[in-house]
């Protein structure tokens, strides 16, 4: 039995954010013949949610790494494995730096993202690619009395790299931050990757790592791409992605670059 490992955006769905039939029935058949898929993205729980019905990974028994890792979810069991909390005291000066740098701030509540700041286009892709909602509250920081498992905030693609370096800096031995896109940064509690979720779901299931593949295309996926097994980058993936990896597909997320993945490295 082997574990795939996937990533969502660029690597699962194509450029249309669709999951094609070809890789669709190339999953299905790998999950007919007992392999198991981990579904690893930065989406929050609900932007998984068709994928996870569609594939039916609780009939067959899969597991969701979503916000990047900060909560991993058994599905067949309906359980989660492990989470981790977004410090709370980090929000209010977060909230402050963005306003101070024109960037966007958002966090999850249910099924619904919420945001302080102004609204802009990048907010709006999150809410529309997770099917939820997007809201305006007062008063962000104060709002925020529930548990949470990251924050996301937008800026343009211009700026971004440097707002990233910053907030790392600014925040290193506090919170996780990086890009998943080159116009939304991510900060997570401290220590949550995708590779750090993965060592805690395999250790709770008793996986092996030597029966891993792991793909993807984007920055948040270097971290599992180095520690599975066979780490795989898309041939549409980012550069520094593709110098870490194992592995480079010949073919793109909008060519079906994952059956080439399934045929070599699942079933081959």
């Amino acid at each position: 039995m082997k574990y795939l490992i996937l990533d969502v955006d660029g690597t699962l769905t194509n450029s249309k954010k669709e999951l094609t039939d070809k890789t669709y029935e190339a999953l299905m058949d790998i999950q007919e013949k007992g392999h198991k898929i981990i579904i690893a993205s930065g989406r929050p729980t609900p932007g998984v949610k068709w994928i996870v019905d569609k594939l039916k990974l609780r009939e067959y028994g899969g597991y969701v790494l979503c916000f990047n890792g900060a909560k991993v979810i058994d599905l067949k069991n309906d359980k989660i494995i492990y989470q981790n909390i977004f410090p709370r005291e980090c929000i209010a000066p977060l909230y402050e730096y963005a306003v101070k740098n024109d960037m966007g701030m958002i966090t999850y509540e249910g099924d619904t993202v919420i945001h302080g700041t102004r609204p802009d286009d990048y907010m709006r892709f999150e809410a529309r690619l997770n099917f939820m909602e997007l809201r305006q509250v007062d008063n962000f920081p104060d709002y925020i009395t529930f548990d949470v498992n990251k924050c996301l905030f937008t800026a343009s693609p211009d700026v971004a790299p440097e707002l990233e370096k910053e907030m790392a800096a600014m925040y290193e031995g506090k919170l996780s931050i990086y890009r998943s896109e080159e116009f939304f940064i991510e900060a997570m509690p401290l220590g949550v990757d995708k590779a750090a979720s993965l060592d805690k779901l395999f250790s709770a299931i008793g996986v092996n790592v030597a029966d891993t593949v792991a793909c993807g295309d984007g920055f948040n996926d270097m971290s599992m791409i180095k520690y599975a097994n066979v780490g795989v980058c898309m041939k549409n993936g980012q550069q520094v992605v593709k110098e870490a990896a194992d592995y480079v597909t010949e073919k793109t997320n909008d060519e079906d670059g994952l059956v080439e993945v399934i045929d070599k490295f699942i079933l081959g």
